[in-house]
């Protein structure tokens, strides 16, 4: 898998700009309902997108696995609890989870790098 998710999730970006234009209800919609699920509460914002991963994993969407790993990387999350919530996308969802899981893995450590920059 030579995925780069740096790439990945600007391309994702500029094509969702377009949508933001033609649909510009349903993409707030969908913005605000982002914002308000990923708010602190009860389970802090990184526990949330350790959950957000683990289903972006689970779901075999490559779009989220970049995007949720980059947030994980801009919050300060370790690669230990990055590969725990992995662990259990793949408890959950068997041998395909575990090779999604695997890019994860190489996402979360090209977000990490461009943090250190």
């Amino acid at each position: 898998m030579n995925t780069e998710y740096k790439d990945l999730t600007q391309d994702i970006s500029a094509n969702l700009a377009q949508l933001r234009k033609t649909q510009p209800d349903v993409m707030k919609g969908f913005s605000d309902m982002g914002k308000a699920a990923m708010a602190g509460g009860a389970l802090d914002p990184k526990t949330k997108e350790l959950i957000a991963l683990a289903v972006g994993v689970a779901a075999r969407c490559d779009g989220c696995i970049g995007f949720h790993t980059k947030a994980l990387a801009r919050l300060g999350a370790t690669v230990q609890e990055v590969h725990e919530a992995l662990g259990v996308a793949i408890y959950m969802g068997g041998g395909p989870v575990a090779m999604y899981a695997a890019n994860a893995v190489a996402a979360y450590q090209e977000f990490s790098e461009l943090q250190k920059v």
